[in-house]
């Protein structure tokens, strides 16, 4: 290894020199006091770019996906995938109805049909007699066939197994709409849309309330004509373009003739239908609805009590077995994917075997 030559001080000659490390360190010294004094000076006086004008990108807002996964009971296309479920639309009907509001070819509120209430639209039977009943009745077809009416309850509440349904389920179902959803009159627009006939459901009180509690403004036995009457008043204003009405639990009110009457005259008074959906097994509808004068029809079977593909294909065949010896029948289920799906298998063979599917209001029997 060569040695360095050395200089007579003993410096090196070949390495940097002390004067040119002190310049050295003097430059890092002078960077890092920059560094220091602009850090210093954005802390005082704030960032110079912070004045500086900022852009912004306004873009339109994404449209809202279509749900494409697999939702139980909603049919398939030609291709095996699902078919995407239609997002709702817009509610249809305004706060003040000054004008007939339809959804596609169905009529969804009439201001004929409606009373301006404190709680919302109140339907009212037209000043040339027609009734709500009749004006949002969904078609029937007549051809002297046995009638079948299938209603499926609990549709507004559950966003995905309303849209399951409404994709799945033919049109001659009736459905029936709880009235706790604020957005329940947008769904009931488009089962309109659909072909389905429409039904409101009125919470009435079970026999273990309040372990079984069907929600606020419930219809309580004993409670007094005014408080059941104010009460049922609110749950009829909540969305428009429905044919009657049908309980939502009710067992023991139901069972109470004293407390069914006043509620079901109102009912007649208004134009609607009164559907028993068989909650009660000691009903007091059917006696009741002659007296108060109300369209009536009342489910023969609640068709999902046993909820497996089975027993509800054993419940539809003992229907078709009621409609053949009495002419009509009628089914209640509630909206569980099983019955969408049973439901939906059995309408499609239903004209072969001899009858046809049709609204409730098709079936019920006339005021007297």
């Amino acid at each position: 290894m060569a040695a360095s030559s050395m200089t007579g001080d003993g410096s090196s000659t070949d390495g940097p020199s002390r004067g040119a490390l002190r310049l050295l360190a003097f430059g890092y010294f002078g960077v890092f006091a920059a560094l220091f004094l602009f850090g210093l000076a954005v802390v005082f006086l704030g960032d110079p770019s912070a004045n500086e004008p900022v852009v912004r990108l306004s873009l339109p807002p994404a449209a809202q996906n279509v749900a494409t996964a697999p939702i139980p009971g909603t049919p398939l296309a030609p291709s095996g995938k699902p078919q995407p479920v239609p997002t709702p639309p817009p509610a249809a009907v305004p706060n003040n109805i000054t004008q007939p509001v339809y959804s596609g070819r169905a009529l969804v509120a009439d201001p004929a049909l409606i009373e301006n209430s404190d709680h919302g639209p109140l339907p009212k039977i037209a000043a040339d007699g027609t009734p709500p009943m009749r004006a949002y009745a969904a078609p029937a077809l007549d051809n002297g066939k046995p009638r079948i009416a299938i209603v499926v309850s609990g549709l507004g509440i559950s966003a995905k197994a309303t849209a399951a349904a409404l994709a799945a389920l033919p049109p001659q179902v009736t459905l029936a709409f709880a009235p706790y959803a604020s957005d329940v009159q947008r769904w009931v627009g488009e089962a309109r849309r659909e072909g389905h006939e429409v039904l409101l459901e009125v919470p009435m009180e079970p026999f273990d309330f309040p372990d079984s509690d069907p929600g606020p403004h419930t219809l309580r036995a004993g409670a007094g004509e005014d408080a059941n009457t104010e009460r049922l008043v609110w749950a009829l204003t909540r969305f428009t373009g429905y044919t009657g009405v049908t309980n939502l639990l009710g067992g023991r009110f139901m069972s109470d003739p004293d407390s069914l009457e006043p509620v079901l005259t109102y009912l007649s008074r208004r134009g609607l239908l009164f559907y028993d959906n068989g909650a009660a097994s000691h009903s007091a509808a059917p006696d009741v609805a002659a007296r108060a004068g109300v369209a009536f029809a009342q489910s023969n079977t609640t068709i999902d009590s046993i909820q497996t593909a089975m027993e509800i294909d054993r419940e539809l065949s003992d229907l078709e077995n009621k409609a053949r010896a009495n002419g009509t029948a009628s089914g209640a289920g509630f909206i569980y994917p099983v019955t969408i799906e049973r439901v939906q298998q059995w309408a499609q063979g239903l004209p072969g075997r001899g009858f046809v599917l049709v609204p409730a209001s098709a079936i019920v029997q006339p005021k007297k």
